[in-house]
């Protein structure tokens, strides 16, 4: 049993996985980052809005004006923060797509060079070409 777990750990597809895991939870502290304090700002300037502090409270004993004191005094529906949330998602999306799209013309430019570029003949291919010339003059 430790040899298949040994054999399964170290396969390149669960190596691959925790890599992308680990990578991802980075990636996902980084875009919070800018959209917390990069896009967010900008787009509550320019439209005089704050997402973060947007709510419903679910009670009447929700006096406060912000969230976290919201939240402390009683449930809410925190439009604000899924509003957040999405934004976060689809800078996620965006920047994985111009990954993704930036890896594949990469890749495909690397495989039109090598296309385009034949490989010279062989020695054995260029000695029966010279033989066949050979061949060719003296039979004319």
């Amino acid at each position: 049993m430790w040899q298949e777990f040994k054999e399964f750990a170290i396969k390149g597809n669960a190596l691959s996985l925790a890599v992308g895991v680990i990578i991802g939870a980075a990636f996902g502290k980084i875009v919070d980052a800018l959209v917390n304090d990069l896009i967010m700002p900008i787009v509550g300037i320019a439209g005089k809005a704050d997402f973060s502090n947007y709510y419903l409270p679910l009670s009447s004993s929700v006096t406060a004006t912000n969230l976290a004191d919201a939240r402390k005094q009683g449930g809410v529906f925190a439009y604000g923060d899924f509003i957040t949330v999405v934004i976060n998602f689809a800078i996620v999306a965006i920047a994985l797509f111009l990954l993704i799209k930036g890896i594949t013309a990469l890749n495909r430019s690397d495989k039109e060079k090598a296309a385009a570029a034949p490989p010279p003949p062989s020695p054995e291919v260029v000695l029966l070409t010279e033989i066949r010339d050979q061949l060719a003059k003296r039979g004319a």
